[in-house]
This record gives C-alpha cells, sequence and structure tokens, in this order.
C-alpha cells in the first residue's frame, strides 16, 4: 500500500470554493490561502443549528506506541456518513511541529482517510500556531521590558513571575534556561524556560472563546506573576490585551480544508490532552455544526484524558451537547494492555486479546457515567484476526454497546459504512443523553481533582504536594474554585505510571503542582513527571522528512 503522503499526493484537489458550496457555505465568505485552504469568519455560526445537529465525539482506549487511529477514524466515519448520504463535516486540531518531527511524523489521519492538503496541514498551515507562539513570546518580551524599565521602582517588581515562553518545537534543552545574562544592557537576569506552543494558555484561550471580543477579555486576565505585597499582576495590567489581540485578530477563524473524498474539514487549535485540555476550537465545532447535519470530532489521547475534559471542560463552558460517542480500539492495543509485550502485539493471542478488554471496559463505564451512548470501533489493521474481532464483537453485545469495524484506512468511505450504520442508528434510536459532570462547580479545586483521580482514574488515593497544597489556599484566595480543572499526566496509563499499561486500581495519585489558567478560565494540576516541553525521540522522524522533486516525503 502506499504511504500516506503518496496517497494524499495522488488525489486532485477540489478548489476551496467548491468544497464550501457543497456545505452552502458562499464564497465570499471565504478568506484564501492559497487554492485549496480558507478560512472563514467566526460571525457565521448559528447556535439554533448548533443545537439542532448532530454531534459524535471519537476517542480511544488508553493509547499505546503503537497508535490507535483515532483521527483516521474521525475522518473515515465522516466519509462513510457521506456515502449514506448525510452532510457530515468533521472538526479537528491542528497537528503541532514538534511531534510531526519527532515521533508521529504527521497528524492528518492515514491512509484513505485523510484530510488535505496534508503536507500543508502538518507543517505551517495558515500559521495559527505562529500566531499562538508569537503572542505568547510578546506578552513574555512585553513583561520583562515593563520589569527592566521599571527596575528602579520596588513597587513595580515582581516577587514571582509565572509565565515563560514557548516554542512548537520539541526540545528539552530549553525546559530550563537562564535568560538576561551578559549585563545588564541584556535585561533582567531570570530563570525561566520553555513550554511546547500546545501548552500556551493562550491556545486554550483560542480553542475556548466565543469570540474576538471573547478572546480579548480572556488575554487581559491572563495571570502572569504576583506582587510583593501578593496581589497579582495580569495582561490587562501590562496594558497590552489590545496588542496581543491584534496578533490573533487572523487565527481565531477556523481553517477550512477537504477529506480524500472532498467533504468538508474543519482545523482549528490544537492543545495537547496530556498537558492540555486536548479540544479543537470552540469555534471550529460550532461552525461545523452550522453548516453540517452530522458533526465528528476527537478529543485527544484516550477518553481518560481528552473525552473528560471535552466534557467536564469544553462541552461545561459551550453549551455542546454531544448525540454519541465513539470509542475507538485497536488489537495491538488491546493485547498491550493484556500483558502483552510490544514485540509480540501483531501476533495473534486470544488471551492477551481478551485481557485487554479490562482496559476498554473501565472507559465504557466512564462514558457511560458522563451519560453518553457508546459505540466501539474497531479500527482494523492488515494482520488482524477475523477469531479476535468476533470475540470483541460478542464482548460489545454483552455490554450492551454498538461495534463495527472501521476500515477507512485501506478503503476510505466504503470501509466506513458499517460504522456510519451503527452511529446513525444510535444517533436517530438511542441519542446521549444531557451529560452528566464529574464534579461541580461550586465544588472545591481539591474535591474536583480527587472525583477525577478516584471516579475516571481509579485512583484510591490522592497526594497533594507541598507546592501543590499552596496553590489550592491560592485559589480559594482568589476565588477562582468555579473553574473546572484539567489534569496533567501521561496518555499511556489510568495512572501518572507510564508503564502501567491495562487498568490500574488502587493506586496513589499525586498531584505535585497546580498552574492558574485564569485566561482560559480552568486550573492545570499536574500530576508525576509530565512534562509541558517534550523531548526528541533517539531516531525523529524529521531524518526520514525531505522535499524531493519538488514533492515534500515523510510526512505520514
Amino acid at each position: 500500500m502506499k504511504t500516506d503522503i503518496e496517497i494524499a499526493n495522488s488525489i486532485a484537489l477540489k478548489k476551496i470554493e467548491e468544497v464550501a458550496k457543497s456545505i452552502d457555505l458562499g464564497r465570499d465568505e471565504l478568506n484564501h490561502f492559497g487554492k485549496y485552504i480558507a478560512k472563514v469568519s467566526c460571525h457565521l455560526i448559528d447556535e439554533k443549528k448548533v443545537a439542532k445537529n448532530n454531534l459524535i465525539l471519537v476517542t480511544a482506549i488508553t493509547p499505546t506506541k503503537a497508535g490507535i487511529g483515532k483521527t483516521t477514524v474521525s475522518i473515515g466515519l465522516s466519509l462513510g456518513l457521506q456515502k449514506l448520504g448525510k452532510r457530515a463535516i468533521v472538526a479537528l486540531r491542528e497537528p503541532s511541529l514538534g511531534p510531526c518531527f519527532g515521533m508521529k511524523g504527521g497528524a492528518a489521519g492515514g491512509g484513505y482517510a485523510q484530510v488535505l492538503p496534508m503536507e500543508n496541514i502538518n507543517l505551517h498551515f495558515t500559521g495559527d500556531f505562529h500566531a499562538i507562539t508569537s503572542s505568547h513570546n510578546m506578552i513574555t518580551a512585553l513583561l520583562d521590558n515593563y520589569l527592566y524599565q521599571n527596575r528602579s521602582k520596588p513597587e513595580t517588581q515582581l516577587k514571582e513571575i509565572l509565565w515563560k515562553r514557548v516554542l512548537d518545537v520539541n526540545d528539552r534543552s530549553l525546559r530550563k534556561i537562564v535568560s538576561g545574562l551578559g549585563g545588564n544592557a541584556n535585561g533582567i537576569t531570570s530563570e525561566t524556560g520553555f513550554d511546547i506552543t500546545p501548552a500556551s494558555e493562550i491556545m486554550a484561550i483560542l480553542c475556548l472563546s466565543k469570540d474576538l471580543e471573547d478572546l480579548r477579555r480572556r488575554i487581559g486576565e491572563i495571570l502572569l506573576g504576583y506582587k510583593f505585597d501578593g496581589s497579582i499582576f495580569t495582561v490587562k495590567d501590562l496594558g497590552v490585551e489590545g496588542a496581543i489581540t491584534v496578533l490573533l485578530k487572523d487565527a481565531i477563524n477556523p481553517n477550512l480544508v477537504q477529506t480524500t473524498e472532498h467533504g468538508a474539514a474543519f482545523i482549528h487549535g490544537g492543545p495537547f490532552a496530556n498537558i492540555a485540555h486536548g479540544c479543537n476550537s470552540v469555534i471550529a465545532t460550532k461552525m461545523a455544526l452550522t453548516y453540517g447535519e452530522y458533526v465528528v470530532t476527537e478529543a485527544g489521547f484516550g477518553a481518560d484524558l481528552g473525552a473528560e475534559k471535552f466534557f467536564n471542560i469544553k462541552c461545561r463552558k459551550s453549551g455542546l451537547q454531544p448525540k454519541l460517542t465513539v470509542l475507538v480500539v485497536t488489537a495491538q492495543a488491546l493485547k498491550m494492555h493484556g500483558g502483552v509485550g510490544v514485540e509480540d502485539i501483531k501476533k495473534p493471542n486470544l488471551e492477551g486479546f481478551k485481557m485487554g478488554f479490562k482496559n476498554l471496559d473501565k472507559h465504557l463505564k466512564n462514558l457511560r457515567g458522563f451519560g453518553q451512548n457508546v459505540v466501539v470501533a474497531f479500527n482494523k489493521y492488515a494482520n488482524d484476526a477475523e477469531d479476535e474481532i468476533q470475540l470483541l464483537k460478542a464482548h460489545c453485545e454483552n455490554q450492551s454497546v454498538g461495534f463495527a469495524v472501521n476500515n477507512a484506512f485501506a478503503q476510505g468511505g466504503s470501509g466506513a459504512i458499517e460504522l456510519a450504520k451503527v452511529v446513525v442508528d444510535a444517533v436517530e434510536n438511542k441519542p446521549s443523553k444531557n451529560l452528566v459532570f464529574t464534579y461541580q462547580d461550586k465544588e472545591d479545586t481539591k474535591t474536583k481533582i480527587e472525583k477525577v483521580a478516584s471516579n475516571i482514574y481509579g485512583a484510591q488515593s490522592i497526594v497533594f504536594g507541598d507546592v501543590a497544597q499552596k496553590k489550592l489556599k491560592l485559589i480559594e484566595q482568589m476565588n477562582l474554585s468555579h473553574f473546572p480543572i484539567c489534569i496533567a499526566k501521561t496518555q499511556y496509563s489510568f495512572s501518572a505510571d507510564a508503564k502501567a499499561y491495562g487498568t490500574t486500581e488502587g493506586f496513589e495519585f499525586r498531584i505535585n503542582d497546580i498552574v492558574i489558567n485564569r485566561g482560559a478560565e480552568f486550573i492545570v494540576a499536574i500530576a508525576g513527571e509530565i512534562m509541558r516541553m517534550p523531548g526528541l525521540p533517539k531516531e525523529p522522524q524529521a531524518k526520514l522528512i525531505d522535499i524531493v522533486e519538488g514533492r515534500v516525503t515523510g510526512l505520514s
């Protein structure tokens, strides 16, 4: 079979005006980025249509390094729904350059279920990530300049600076740095560091804002540090929230592209679910619901991370109500969670496969706890055994859960018709009930963290380190306890231990630090050794990426 980029290059793209016309979006509403990409103004969102049309969330069991293929399933499902005559649109996050040149090599789907032009989407796209990076670092520069210019005025100085820098590159050397070396002319010497751009609070703000005015308000509320008298210092105190909004005036509008079968796709925003809330923008989702009868969206990593944050943060704040959740599984992931070594997960192993059902069942229980009707999508690989598929199908029937095999990777929309039919039947005859949140707004932050850790992850005890305990007190003092919480932890386990595959129960869950995202309006609780700036693997994907005879190669 051809590589992803060979398949992408073999497809003759339609001009973006034709794609827009297919969903009744006028060409005058498009801000073109070449022939095949356009931005669409967020003022076109129609809340009545948003409430009327069908939102489907795609999530997954706990991922492994073998991959799950959630984006491929999301795109494939939209293709399958279109084969059934439904107006279906997929709404996804933008890929980050860090993972593209690190481990993943691309994040625009795979095989015959991709969003196109994939090389543009995987690289600089419309510049949204660069705008977020520039905005974040502009705040840093303006803050540093404010402190430098007022260094002789003790009352203007900060006792603690919280705001760092960001870069959309995996670079472990930048996690902790010292800036301002070389004398007074180079600024104030200070210890700082970098996060990756998807972890920026600006990214979260962009993805949760309603419109440009809401974006500006949230930027002004960003907490930059504390003064010596204990009071807070924000972007509004710097007086630059307007300037930062200007840098994001185009980035706030979602991007329209097409699938491998020329269906409409909105790609916008890109926070990671292990260190942020892991969902594409509210604006893109609502734009898709304005123009699509069925909208397929995804949340990052496993359901314990992405789906939990999709419900407890994104839906809570936006009013979105999914009609159905699709839970993606693969044979390889089930075997790995069933105790099979990574070197053997491609081999038949019914016992190991069956043992992996414990991980699946934990996610099913969690999703049902949110009031969701669930369909299990088996993402098929070429070497999957039929007896294993039938065993999983029987297990899902025993759990009263819909089941379908997805083969969109190899067959495009035709390979997702079975899944699309099961999804349509579920949406039309047994849609999800009203969302049930894990915690209530009025509960304190500590209780919210404990409820997620115990009810969603299965932790027996939740321990807060000294730094985290101090932050809990600050949250109370700042009257921010009503904010939802976003736990940053490893994606490879229910616990904070990346090597604890399967279903982990009765473990200790430790919160080491807490970050107050006052502009994004949620609290980030950092568990275990999670890094907000990833490193590169021993053999980064960058070694395979090249341009040959004018075409990009190595993206997958």
